[in-house]
């Protein structure tokens, strides 16, 4: 029996309304705050991941699904979505719009990574990019608008954490700093930590292995070593959440999982995390649009998975909207009556009503069953008798006394009984 391959999954029919429910929350939110939909290939080019995400991140160097087409060219499906849309915010001129330019997008991800719970390798964001503009006011609208979302949709208890990872003015003596620190206790180290501490020091402060968590949290801290550029940044950013509301602290181990990023970066983590600490986050890559190519333009944006937010919204006891189910299900009496039954049927789906059936080869008492197995409101149930005299008998399916209409009110009585 073939199943779906390992760590991607299918989204059945019954999982559909909630799914339709979080995609609207996201869209709904993206809307208030002035963004505007982008949807990019599900492929792209792989040296826009090499350039952009970084060779020495994870993403590049273990979890991308990447492959030569038919033309000899190296494709990967993408594995997130802000180097693409910078590639996007490239080739169509966006530099030339009113800045920032603010896009949402909703879709696909690919990783190779271990299947667990709220993590796969076909996964789904919600993801916001605003570009162009450098001033602390969008790093605070982009963190605010990601905790507006989770407290919308119901998601108890959230925490936000925040650090500076300075830029290029500043950075270089910062990971000289981290080298040195981890150099001395390079024989505690991982295998994968000994083999980045040369190539890609901040990685080693993104280590799951405990014995280098232990490690790290002794590691000279981002804050510590930020110029006066990066140190006002983020004092102003620090005011701006202060004054939102939004409680929030800083982690001097958050330095987030691509290359990418300069100044800024968030998370927020939900306090019952169960195997996944992480429910969304981001930050500011004042770099990427320049590594791809374009000249020094700034960005900021985040990222939720919706499988982690549906895993944590039904801990919370979350219950998904009822399934959408028809209103109407014609029932054809007799082979003779088949034609305008179906004629029937497609005149109330085209005045807007959701209408199953009718299904020919089956009895009336097979039918009756079928309609009553959809949910429907309403079995329109037209026989000859009916037909001839222009009518078709209305039941209601769950309760009350079936009545007869004619066939051109039919659709008028289900709009104004529904």
């Amino acid at each position: 029996m073939y199943r779906a391959p390992r760590g991607m999954q299918d989204i059945l029919p019954d999982d559909q309304p909630e799914w339709h429910y979080l995609l609207d929350r996201c869209a709904d939110i993206a809307k208030r705050y002035g963004y505007r939909r982008i949807d990019t290939p599900i492929v792209e080019s792989t040296d826009v991941f090499l350039r952009g995400v970084g060779e020495t991140t994870d993403v590049v160097e273990k979890e991308m699904y990447t492959f030569l087409d038919k033309g000899e060219n190296s494709l990967t499906l993408r594995p997130e979505f802000t180097a693409a849309i910078c590639r996007a915010y490239l080739e169509h001129g966006m530099a030339s719009w009113p800045q920032p330019v603010r896009l949402y997008s909703i879709g696909p991800l690919f990783r190779y990574d271990r299947p667990q719970a709220g993590r796969y390798r076909q996964f789904h964001q919600f993801n916001v990019e605003a570009i162009g503009e450098a001033d602390p006011t969008v790093d605070a609208e982009v963190i605010d608008m990601a905790g507006l979302l989770y407290e919308e949709l119901g998601i108890p208890r959230t925490s936000l954490l925040v650090n500076s990872i300075g830029d290029e003015a500043c950075r270089p003596s910062y990971v000289a700093a981290l080298r040195d620190y981890f150099a001395r206790h390079l024989g505690d180290l991982c295998a994968d930590c000994r083999g980045r501490l040369e190539r890609n020091p901040l990685r080693l402060l993104d280590c799951k292995n405990s014995v280098c968590q232990r490690i790290g949290d002794d590691a000279p801290r981002s804050v510590d070593w930020l110029c006066d550029a990066c140190a006002s940044h983020f004092a102003t950013l620090s005011r701006y959440l202060d004054r939102l509301g939004r409680p929030w602290q800083v982690d001097h181990r958050l330095v987030r999982g691509l290359d990418y990023y300069t100044r800024t970066v968030f998370e927020y983590q939900p306090h019952d995390v169960g195997g996944q600490s992480t429910i969304g986050g981001g930050g500011r890559y004042d770099g990427l649009i320049a590594q791809l190519g374009g000249r020094p333009t700034p960005g900021i944006g985040f990222a939720t998975g919706l499988e982690r937010i549906l895993l944590n919204l039904k801990k919370a006891g979350f219950e998904a909207p009822p399934p959408a189910r028809p209103v109407a299900y014609v029932v054809a009496i007799g082979e003779e009556t088949a034609a305008d039954a179906v004629a029937l049927a497609a005149t109330l789906r085209r005045r807007g009503i959701p209408t199953a059936g009718p299904v020919g080869g089956r009895g009336v008492k097979g039918q009756m069953r079928q309609a009553n197995a959809s949910g429907a409101r309403y079995a329109v149930i037209l026989g000859p008798d009916e037909l001839a005299a222009g009518e078709a008998q209305l039941k209601p399916l769950q309760g009350g006394e079936p009545r007869m209409v004619p066939l051109w009110r039919i659709a008028d009585a289900l709009t104004a009984d529904t």
